[in-house]
């Protein structure tokens, strides 16, 4: 999957290996990263799964947008949307979510869920732009790391 998208000429396409550190920055500027969970481990775990991808926007330079999409064979999961604040409010999220969609659609994927922090109040209003709803869902875990 390669494309491009928008006037400045940024490719749409799967994330590799030698792109961790930039994806990796790009997550940490925008304050996606936690304490809790490694990015590093994240994304070579989603690149080495056979069932999920990070799609990035990259420019000749610098990656400034990406989308870890995962499908578990019941649902997708989205995780890691970021676009590096220069670009945003330029339609950059919503075509990664667009190609996110498309991805999971051609895996068969019913049901599309994410999660967010409920404090992301900006968040919350874009994802509620582009047609998704709050769910009835209490999302419980554990960590499984000692």
């Amino acid at each position: 999957m390669t494309s491009t998208h928008g006037e400045k000429g940024l490719a749409l396409r799967e994330a590799v290996a030698v792109d961790a550190p930039a994806v990796i920055a790009l997550w940490q500027a925008v304050g996606l990263t936690r304490p809790w969970n490694d990015p590093t481990d994240d994304f070579h775990r989603a690149l080495a799964a056979a069932d999920a991808a990070i799609l990035i926007l990259a420019a000749a330079d610098a990656v400034v947008a990406s989308v870890m999409v995962g499908y578990d064979g019941h649902r997708g999961w989205i995780y890691y949307l970021a676009v590096a604040p220069a670009y945003r409010r330029q339609g950059h999220g919503g075509a990664l979510m667009a190609a996110a969609e498309t991805w999971l659609r051609q895996r068969g994927a019913p049901k599309l869920q994410l999660m967010v922090r409920e404090d992301n109040e900006e968040a919350l209003a874009f994802y509620e732009t582009l047609g998704l709803e709050r769910q009835k869902v209490v999302t419980l875990g554990r960590f499984l790391k000692g």
